[in-house]
């Protein structure tokens, strides 16, 4: 089932997140590996099954393996980062933001495929986990790799609407 097909069964209360998944998947702002990519990343975000379903059917074949792997790769480290990153800056003791995490991200420093790109698909998914201190992290480096606020403002705006398509659709 494509992403269009699976917004559809949304009711009509929703219609507006309907619109936005078709204007997501004609977006003109991002190229393809970076909409894509970021649209997989999100569904994967969402833990929500159906929707990854239709997201991999979606955009796999707009993405070479590598990417869909970086993708999914970048929801999975950001499930686990964002968790942590965001305990450390809401907690009251400072103490936690100088101890060191132990947690394994390889991932990041060797995603597989362009590094701005898996970083705009972790700012996607920060972004929609609520994580600030990794939002700012992921920011700074496609900034310094020169990425547009248009570009990055594209990423996060398919972050919301993939969450919005995973909630109203989990209440069906």
């Amino acid at each position: 089932m494509s992403l269009k097909d699976f917004a559809q069964s949304l009711p009509d209360y929703a219609k507006d997140i309907r619109l936005n998944v078709g204007s997501l998947l004609n977006e003109a702002g991002l190229n393809d590996q970076r909409k894509f990519g970021t649209i997989l990343a999100c569904a994967h975000g969402t833990g929500y099954k159906p929707l990854v379903e239709a997201a991999e059917a979606e955009c796999t074949p707009k993405l070479s393996a590598e990417a869909a792997t970086a993708a999914r790769a970048a929801a999975a480290v950001m499930a686990m980062n964002n968790v942590y990153y965001r305990f450390t800056h809401l907690a009251g003791n400072e103490e936690y933001r100088t101890m060191p995490a132990k947690l394994r991200m390889n991932v990041i420093g060797a995603p597989g495929i362009d590094k701005v790109d898996f970083e705009l698909f972790s700012l996607a998914v920060s972004a929609m986990n609520g994580c600030g201190m990794c939002i700012d992290a992921h920011e700074r480096v496609l900034k310094k790799a020169e990425m547009s606020a248009s570009n990055i403002q594209d990423s996060v705006r398919i972050a919301s609407v993939m969450k919005a398509l995973a909630t109203v659709h989990a209440t069906l």
